[in-house]
């Protein structure tokens, strides 16, 4: 999905993760409850929200792009200084570490309908987890499936959402025609 990755629907579904949460939300939960809602608009729309890839890390899945954004704003990126790490540091900031907090409010025109729809579920399902829950929850087949610091792949998120293969072979196929017209 990385050349699908839709930047500023990805800042505005953060900022929309950060609205829910009361203005600050863990990095961690952020990037579990992205990774759900992409599984669940993959899943019934063959389309992703956000567009970026997961890589299995320790405590989970991440979104790529969506962490180096994070990175970047918060000062761990040789991109720190860039124009688009200001850019985006107008949008949120950090707390310490791993709290981030919205600086401004989501543009929901950035966000379709359907979005929306698959954030609120996967905010409804993650909000109350703890951080060892959220990382136990994400540790599906997709996660087990992949080797550490690697791309999950779309297919794998697709199957562990319950999808039959003849769909999962369909989401990956149109998903690699839109790729390929960038």
């Amino acid at each position: 999905m990385n050349t699908l990755f839709n930047r500023e629907v990805s800042l505005h579904a953060v900022l929309y993760i950060l609205k829910l949460m009361g203005g600050e939300c863990d990095m961690h939960k952020i990037c579990k409850i992205l990774y759900f809602a992409d599984q669940k608009h993959l899943s019934r729309y063959a389309r992703s929200i956000t567009g970026d890839d997961y890589i299995r890390m320790t405590y989970g899945p991440v979104p790529s792009k969506i962490d180096d954004m994070f990175k970047a704003v918060r000062g761990d990126s040789y991109f720190s200084d860039s124009q688009m790490s200001q850019e985006i540091a107008s949008y949120f900031c950090f707390k310490n570490r791993f709290l981030v907090q919205s600086k401004k409010e989501p543009d929901m025109a950035f966000l379709s309908e359907t979005d929306v729809e698959c954030l609120d579920e996967s905010y409804t399902r993650c909000k109350d987890m703890s951080f060892g829950e959220l990382t136990e929850y994400s540790h599906g087949p997709a996660w087990q499936n992949t080797q550490q610091d690697r791309k999950i792949s779309v297919k794998d998120i697709i199957r562990e959402a319950g999808d039959t293969e003849e769909y999962v072979k369909y989401v990956a196929q149109k998903l690699e025609l839109e790729s390929s017209k960038f």
